[in-house]
């Protein structure tokens, strides 16, 4: 059974691992088709890796855990950013696509410098900064996904699983770049979707079916009501689209497009994915209840282990090969975009246009740094991912959050409001990302509502008050 197992799940890395190989030769070319696949990324591969990167392990493992206790209104986490990022595709992407071509923009830290002039490198070490205390998080926390898959299925120590799965994000990331992380989020996001519509739907039937289902569970009027939240509950799921604009992961795959006029196409094929995968995890997570009665069934009575363990008791071995090989693309295309992101700021934004601003580097020095960088970031992500004991749902929604509170607003402005200054976004940048800190670390606030709600709010007023202010005041 466990060679069953293993066959396909071996095979999907060796598929991914090629693919990082066959881009080296154009990914080495220069630090824009290291970062950016030289803008010339198809629509279908920009539409389905815009949003795999942005759902991670937290999609299938976070959400499936959190319908497994909280039942259907789980949902609304789904809506709020299938949402929003379907009017990002229509009306935000197209914006920064033109934006960030037009003024060679390979970063998002350059297109803040580049639309505010900053040329004492200030705006570009904020958002250096906030993006590197942040992103290193969100990557160690996709590399613990990765250690609790092992654990769950194969009895693997954490730590070790761990280990494995970062090492295999760092080979192809370190060969490929920007173009390898990009087709292997099409494969991921094609191994993602199957599992999350074939586990739910096998589960129901062998259940007997819907109307069968729903008088199995316990409370099956709150658990199958949407609405069984209350108020700022409801606002805080919700309100998780909102950080979609702030977190560079996704921003980028918008600046790769090759065609900027295909926005409307793939805002189509990424609101259905998004809605596909989305109500495959909530349904996984209740399905999981079912089979599941008690959390003390699931290893380490974790519900986030539902998923893996619900595929465990239904599907043949083969099949769980695959879906376990799903938990690891949904990992791998998160954890991947996010290390290419942070060593792009390293390279790009600290050590060509901050120290050698008036140098001319080389652009294989510049590639080989970026490689460089990745393993540094890597290094430090495992090490933070080895101490970290929290959940990985609320451990992704804080770097989640941090991002979105931070970049979402002051991007926003950036693009759609002329007043808009310097000193304003810096305003807003520190507003968001104190604003998560200080929320996230008071008990009371954290159980009122999510950190991103109030950062993204208060980030948004300032940079608007504070631009309005050095406006005032120049005239």
């Amino acid at each position: 059974m466990i060679n069953q197992v293993l066959l396909p799940f071996i095979g999907y890395f060796f598929i991914i691992i090629f693919i990082g190989v066959y881009s080296t030769r154009f990914s080495s070319k220069g630090i824009s088709e290291f970062f950016l696949g030289g803008r010339k990324m198809g629509r279908f591969v920009v539409a389905l890796s815009a949003v795999v990167s942005g759902r991670s392990a937290w999609l299938l493992l976070g959400v499936s855990g959190l319908a497994y206790v909280q039942g259907m209104s789980a949902i609304w986490a789904v809506l709020g950013y299938t949402v929003i990022e379907f009017l990002l595709f229509l009306y935000y992407a197209p914006r920064l696509r033109r934006f960030t071509e037009k003024n060679d923009c390979i970063t998002i830290p350059d297109f803040y410098a580049s639309r505010f002039n900053d040329k004492t490198g200030v705006l570009r070490l904020t958002i250096v900064a906030i993006f590197l205390i942040f992103m290193v998080a969100y990557v160690s926390a996709q590399f613990a996904s990765g250690g609790k898959a092992f654990f769950a299925h194969f009895g693997i120590s954490q730590n070790s699983g761990l280990l494995i799965t970062a090492a295999i994000v760092l080979l192809y990331t370190l060969f490929g770049g920007f173009m390898a992380v990009s087709y292997t989020d099409v494969l991921q996001g094609i191994m993602m979707i199957l599992a999350l519509v074939i586990l739910p739907v096998t589960g129901i039937i062998r259940i007997g079916g819907w109307g069968e289902m729903m008088t199995m569970v316990p409370e099956q009027t709150r658990y199958f009501n949407s609405f069984s939240l209350p108020a700022l509950a409801f606002i805080g799921l919700i309100g998780i689209g909102l950080g979609s604009p702030g977190n560079p992961h996704i921003l980028v795959r918008y600046m790769s497009i090759k065609d900027p006029s295909q926005f409307k196409w793939t805002a189509i094929v990424g609101t259905v994915w998004n809605l596909v995968m989305g109500v495959g995890a909530v349904m996984i997570g209740v399905v999981g209840r079912l089979y599941f009665m008690d959390a003390a069934m699931l290893p380490g009575s974790d519900p986030e282990n539902v998923f893996i363990t619900l595929a465990n008791e239904i599907m043949h071995p083969v099949f769980v090969g695959l879906i376990l090989a799903s938990v690891f693309a949904a990992i791998m295309s998160t954890a991947d975009s996010q290390l290419l992101v942070a060593a792009s700021s390293v390279v790009r934004d600290i050590y060509e246009k901050i120290f050698h601003k008036e140098d001319n580097i080389p652009q294989l020095k510049l590639a080989l740094l970026s490689r460089i960088s990745v393993l540094i970031l890597v290094t430090l992500a495992v090490i933070l991912g080895v101490y970290t004991k929290d959940l990985i749902f609320w451990f992704v929604l804080f770097a989640w959050g941090g991002l979105g509170a931070a970049i979402g607003p002051t991007s926003i402005l950036a693009l759609f409001w002329n007043k808009t200054t310097k000193g304003g976004v810096i305003a807003g940048l520190m507003t968001g990302t104190i604003t998560v800190f200080i929320w996230k670390s008071i008990p009371f606030l954290n159980e009122l509502m999510y950190e991103l709600i109030p950062g993204f709010t208060l980030s948004f007023l300032l940079t608007v008050v504070w631009s309005l202010y050095e406006k005032k005041r120049k005239s």
